[in-house]
């Protein structure tokens, strides 16, 4: 026993030294490079998230974006805009460290990358237009939704009571229901804590691709054959030549606002642990991401265009080019609803995250915006509620679903979405930050080339802008509330 006393204090002292060694070689291993909590995302899980942001509602859209270009053009935007998209996604994920894309110090936002390669005003500009564009996409997934949840009421009734009856409604209360449920998952903390929500909404978009092309298909097997043209709506015959115009600016901005997930590259880059290097599993998760959402879009918009013709709905699954097997339809609304919600996170969280970044750093004193208060949550243990963010977020929730309310016209919606995010987000601060980075000379080969690429660029978000604003305008002039279709 005596032994053992004094050999005790002995061990304990020797070992000191290697414990606390140990503990900080724990510590060490459980951070990143920057100090942050080890991430540990992977190219999958960042094709999930992906997928989740980019297989949206802009499926939807796309046979009625088809039938406004024809056989030929309709093609051939879909993958000129999967190129350009790719191309620049890119050049952005090798932007995420700098000034090396391998070692280089993390930029956490897409502000954080402009001004880490360009400075000055552009940072402001850019957050412009990526925050005006992750609010207008939770709007117009929020309209999205309450259509999908609607719709399922809608094939009841036409079901039950067949297809000439009155089943109009309004789908207020259903964007009302979706605000709810968002408030609540509103309150997750942050990017890294979504990887499952991702996941599910990724098999729910998946889901509902899959049936709307495979009723498609049946459609399209039916005796006799919808009316389809090489270059789609026929003038005099559909529309008139103004409407032509415009619809086809329109389905340009539609399928624009299909590719449209640069506005959260960055933050999805930022889950990815740093081996593999950052910007090479991006890489391939970009690659997969966008082979893969082509490949439905293609199929979905032409087989859809095939299936309904010149008179392809602006919604192919809520438009009700579709009335049976109702319950199979019923499924896909409800994956559609299901899949929004966990879409509608991957946008808004950016925003949380800088104004409550902005707001930390410029009230630190406040005890309402950094207090973190422990609640047991049953199921779940210890959950942080911190005052600020709750309220904060809360009224988010309430005001894009207000906005959406006030603005619920599916299709103009998304082209104006698409339309403003496509040039400056996609495109413009992507390739600017390129020829920063690689000090491209002025008037080379590859300076001209990729200029000629922005403005092009430039010009068709106008166009498509232009028509997006006019199809708002003129859905605005036939909208009657509480009677929406």
């Amino acid at each position: 026993m005596d032994t053992h006393n004094n050999t005790t204090p002995s061990i304990h002292h020797t070992t000191t030294p290697s414990t606390l060694h140990i503990e900080n070689d724990l510590n060490h291993k459980n951070l990143d490079d920057d100090g942050r909590p080890k991430r540990t995302g992977t190219w999958f899980s960042a094709s999930a998230h992906i997928i989740t942001a980019v297989i949206g509602s802009g499926v939807l859209s796309l046979a009625w974006a088809i039938a406004q270009l024809g056989w030929i053009a309709g093609p051939a935007v879909l993958m000129t805009f999967s190129f350009i998209t790719y191309f620049t996604s890119t050049l952005l994920a090798d932007a995420y460290r700098a000034p090396d894309p391998v070692t280089g110090k993390r930029n956490y936002t897409y502000m954080d990358v402009v001004q880490a390669s360009l400075g000055g005003r552009k940072v402001q500009l850019c957050g412009i237009a990526q925050y005006v564009n992750l609010v207008g996409v939770t709007i117009g997934y929020t309209i999205t939704a309450s259509i999908s949840i609607g719709a399922v009421k809608k094939s009841n009734c036409y079901h039950t009571h067949g297809h000439e009856a009155d089943c109009k409604q309004s789908d207020y209360p259903y964007m009302i229901l979706f605000a709810v449920i968002q408030i609540v998952l509103s309150q997750i903390p942050n990017f890294h804590n979504l990887s499952w929500l991702s996941i599910l909404a990724a098999v729910m978009s998946f889901s509902y691709s899959l049936i709307g092309l495979g009723l498609s298909i049946a459609k399209v097997a039916e005796p006799g054959h919808a009316r389809t043209r090489l270059t789609g709506t026929e003038v005099g015959v559909d529309v008139s030549g103004s409407e032509k115009v415009w619809r086809t600016f329109q389905a340009i901005g539609d399928i624009a606002f299909a590719y449209a997930f640069s506005t959260v590259l960055i933050e999805i880059q930022d889950t990815l642990k740093s081996y593999p290097a950052e910007n090479k599993a991006m890489k391939r998760a970009s690659l997969v991401g966008i082979l893969t959402t082509t490949l439905f879009y293609v199929l979905c918009g032409c087989v859809g265009y095939a299936a309904f013709g010149n008179d392809a709905p602006g919604n192919f699954l809520t438009g009700f080019g579709f009335y049976e097997p109702f319950w199979l339809i019923d499924f896909a609304n409800i994956c559609i609803a299901i899949h929004l919600v966990g879409a509608y996170q991957v946008f808004c969280q950016p925003i949380f995250g800088f104004v409550e970044m902005k707001c930390n750093q410029r009230w630190p004193e406040s005890k309402f915006i950094t207090t973190e208060h422990a609640v047991n949550v049953p199921f779940h243990g210890e959950y942080n509620v911190n005052m600020f963010r709750l309220v904060w977020r809360t009224l988010y929730v309430m005001l894009t679903a207000l906005v959406a309310m006030i603005f619920p016209f599916f299709n103009s919606f998304l082209g104006l979405i698409g339309a403003g995010s496509f040039y400056p987000l996609t495109v413009y601060f992507p390739i600017e930050m390129y020829l920063a980075r690689a000090k491209i000379p002025r008037f080379s080969f590859t300076w001209v080339w990729l200029k000629i690429l922005t403005w092009t660029c430039l010009v068709v978000s106008l166009v498509a802008a232009a028509g997006s604003v006019q199809g708002l305008v003129t859905d605005l002039k036939k909208y009657q509330p509480f009677k929406t279709e």
